[in-house]
């Protein structure tokens, strides 16, 4: 599967060119147009209880959708639900996702949700995210624009949990309070932050949806009634 990505960073839509008979996967409702014969089915990856697994833990949905080319090879054109970036990653190794970032990836990818622990509550979102292994191509969607953050053998960085998008398995990180008083963190605005610690990599995107979603809550008719 090979990746072309156009109208990044704002309104990304990534083209996954398939050979004939290749087969790639994507999340539900992801899919914005294919080339003509592609062949197009929703189920369930690994069976119900993965799938359950992977939807109500990893925040993704309980389908997948496989496309498989035609004979002659075809393409699709997959979105995300938010306006903002897309990413390729060529897995080398594996990778850790946060909830509802996952947005495609090659037949040869396998999905699996992981437990990142109480003690590192990850993404302010659940303990839980998508760990993908196996060898071809992951398409990771954000909400705004994507940054990727290269840390040295010890080397940190703290971000806002909501932020985090993506990480290599070889960074470890904590998950705390941004402030050391309960008072200071209320009155920054801040909730948990993540403190990452390399070698590794950190994709980061620039909006949160529960930013938006707070927002709208206070902005919609129905929250001033």
């Amino acid at each position: 599967m090979n990746v072309s990505i156009r109208h990044a960073p704002s309104f990304a839509v990534a083209r996954c060119q398939l050979a004939g008979g290749e087969q790639m996967r994507a999340e539900s409702g992801a899919m914005m147009a294919t080339s003509s014969g592609v062949d197009v089915e929703a189920k369930m990856q690994g069976g119900l209880m993965k799938g359950l697994k992977r939807s109500v833990l990893g925040g993704e949905s309980l389908f997948m959708t496989t496309f498989t080319a035609p004979g002659s090879g075809g393409w699709v054109d997959v979105a995300a639900n938010l306006p903002g970036d897309l990413i390729t990653l060529e897995l080398g190794g594996p990778v850790n996702i946060s909830r509802g970032n996952w947005l495609a990836s090659s037949a040869g990818i396998e999905l699996d949700t992981k437990w990142g622990g109480f003690k590192n509550l990850f993404g302010g979102e659940g303990g839980f995210f998508i760990h993908a292994t196996g060898s071809g191509n992951v398409i990771v969607s954000c909400y705004g624009a994507l940054d990727t953050i290269e840390l040295a053998a010890g080397e940190s960085v703290v971000l806002d949990s909501g932020h985090v998008v993506a990480f290599d398995p070889s960074t470890s990180f904590t998950t705390r309070k941004v402030s050391s008083g309960i008072m200071n963190t209320l009155k920054s605005g801040e909730g948990l932050v993540m403190e990452f610690t390399g070698p590794g990599r950190v994709l980061t995107q620039t909006r949160t949806p529960n930013a938006l979603i707070a927002w709208l809550t206070t902005e919609l008719p129905f929250s001033r009634s």
